[in-house]
């Protein structure tokens, strides 16, 4: 008995002949270190000889597919719960993004070419050697801590000077674990788009795994959307319809011919904001590769968070690119509502979202129910309804009816509104008139108000999540 990376135990039984000893000894090595799918297990008991027996669950290294089944509800802290919690597995197949997906080994992946490999040392002096009042946020990963690094040689620099960056620690004997680091060090080291966070670099120097990203100044959308005081004005209409553009946009790419990657936890504190408010998306600790040749899924652990995961996933465990469209369904339910996808402090029948709103998104004179009171004015009923149409385009309980992103994406950019300021009463202009549906009444502060320059609300403290500004 051996056990696995994952914290599973394996037997073991090994041909006692002489000729595989030398075959055997390494391949236990990987064995202890990696973990092994059940099917990777089989392969090798045919190539080599020897005969493993998987105990349920087993996780696997970034070198393997996953291919186990769902774990239960409620199996482990990452797991889908009644109660919000978020659903894992360690498991996630890495593999180049341009070529066919063939695993990679570790040390490829941490020798990607587009990442700096940072020491524990030069991460101490970029944030202040983790001073508390540099914490950005925090969450079940560890925290993330403000530092700066020169723009050029990327080298720790003082504060003050050179780039900002974000800098992600992972805790130790946090719930994320390497293999989730790992990922992201591949996904982000290979990928770039408008719509994806930069990664700059990591650190794996002796236990430490930290990772180092561009610094986005606005924070999450999940903290626009839900906090509530003077840090945090409510997102404008068009400022809302600009963050789920691009999300869709980033989600659209990964989803892509030349990518094939599933996102798998698309979700409002997963999207980061620039200065100018362009969404990124950021924690790629759960993506995965898409399925190849004639598969139609990937069959693997529940993974994500409570109230975001597609149906047909939580039930069966089969991923597909159109898991991820149901997930946007949910944010841009968010994004109208103002609501969490999850909350019990609403009134009774209402704590889930999409089963309480759903009734309502269909008819134009009962939208308003659902729609953010704080968007009063600023939309007409037909740029709501044409929004909400395509909200439950995406959540249908049958995925082959969903779009898919390319499909949302091109709804979005019809649905854009130019912002004009016209000397203090800012006016919403289509074709050169005034949109449909706005009121000459007073409207309420947004950020749309903050980022003209109106208003320059304080530094905003962020909430428990990765990358938080």
């Amino acid at each position: 008995m051996i056990k696995s990376s994952g914290g599973e135990w394996l037997r073991v039984s090994v041909s006692s002949s002489p000729h595989h000893t030398h075959i055997i000894k390494p391949l236990l090595f990987s064995l202890i270190f990696l973990g092994l799918s059940s099917s990777s297990l089989q392969a090798a008991k045919r190539a080599r000889g020897a005969s493993f027996d998987s105990g349920m669950g087993v996780c696997l290294s970034a070198q393997i597919k996953a291919e186990s089944s769902p774990c239960n509800i409620g199996f482990n802290s990452k797991c889908v719960s009644t109660d919000g919690n978020d659903l894992s597995s360690t498991g996630s197949k890495i593999s180049t993004v341009s070529v066919p997906q063939t695993p990679r080994s570790e040390g490829e992946i941490l020798q990607s070419s587009n990442l700096k490999s940072f020491s524990m040392a030069e991460l101490k002096m970029a944030t202040r050697n983790f001073r508390p009042d540099s914490v950005l946020g925090e969450g079940g990963f560890g925290s993330v801590y403000k530092g700066w690094i020169d723009e050029h040689s990327l080298a720790a620099a003082k504060p003050g000077t050179g780039i900002v960056v974000a800098v992600k620690r992972l805790n130790q004997d946090g719930s994320q674990g390497h293999k989730e680091w790992l990922a992201e060090v591949n996904y982000l080291g290979l990928l770039s788009h408008p719509h994806l966070v930069r990664l700059i670099g990591y650190c794996l120097e002796d236990e430490h795994r930290l990772l180092a990203y561009e610094f986005m100044p606005r924070g999450s959308l999940e903290n626009h959307l839900f906090r509530r005081g003077s840090y945090f004005q409510p997102l404008s209409w068009s400022l809302r319809l600009k963050v789920a553009l691009g999300a869709a946009k980033g989600l659209a790419f990964l989803h892509s011919t030349e990518t094939k990657v599933i996102y798998r936890d698309f979700k409002t504190s997963n999207v980061l904001l620039d200065s100018n408010y362009n969404a990124k998306l950021s924690d790629f600790g759960l993506a995965k590769d898409g399925p190849t040749g004639d598969k139609s899924h990937v069959s693997t652990r529940v993974m994500g968070t409570y109230g975001y995961a597609a149906p047909e996933y939580l039930a069966t465990g089969h991923l597909t690119i159109k898991s991820d469209v149901y997930s946007f369904g949910v944010v841009t339910l968010e994004i109208l509502s103002g609501r969490r996808a999850v909350d019990k402090n609403q009134p009774s029948g209402q704590h889930n979202l999409v089963e309480w709103a759903k009734p309502y998104l269909a008819n134009k004179r009962k939208i308003f129910r659902v729609l953010d009171n704080r968007l009063d004015g600023q939309y007409s009923v037909d740029e709501a309804h044409k929004v909400a149409t395509l909200a439950m385009r995406c959540l249908s309980t049958e995925s082959k009816l969903r779009p898919n992103m390319d499909e949302v994406v091109t709804a979005l950019e019809k649905l854009q509104i130019p912002i004009v300021n016209d000397g203090g009463n800012q006016s919403r202009f289509v074709n050169g008139n005034a949109a449909a549906g706005s009121r000459s009444r007073p409207r309420r502060r947004s950020a749309d108000d903050v980022r003209n320059g109106r208003t320059a609300p304080a530094y905003p403290r962020p909430s428990a999540s990765p990358l938080y500004a």
